[in-house]
C-alpha cells in the first residue's frame, strides 16, 4: 500500500494548485476536484493529465498578464 501513497503524498503536497485555484473559483472543496482530476485521468487514459497541464499553463500565463494593482495610480 506505501507504493499507492507514496506518490500520492507527493502530488497532493506539490502539485494540486491547479486544483486548489479551480476549487477557490468554482466555491467547492479541494477535495472534490482533485478525485475528479484523477478518476477523469484514469477513465480516459491520460486526458485528464494533458487538461490538468493545460490548465496549470493557462493559470500561469493569466497571471503573468493580469497583475493586481493597488490603485488607479499604479499604471
Amino acid at each position: 500500500m506505501s507504493i499507492f501513497y507514496k506518490p500520492l503524498l507527493f502530488f497532493q503536497k506539490h502539485g494540486y494548485y491547479v486544483c486548489q485555484r479551480i476549487a477557490e473559483r468554482l466555491g467547492i472543496r479541494t477535495k472534490v476536484v482533485r478525485t475528479t482530476f484523477m478518476y477523469l485521468t484514469f477513465v480516459t487514459l491520460g486526458f485528464g493529465f494533458a487538461l490538468y497541464l493545460f490548465l496549470a499553463f493557462w493559470m500561469r500565463i493569466k497571471d503573468l498578464v493580469y497583475t493586481k494593482r493597488s490603485s488607479v495610480f499604479d499604471l
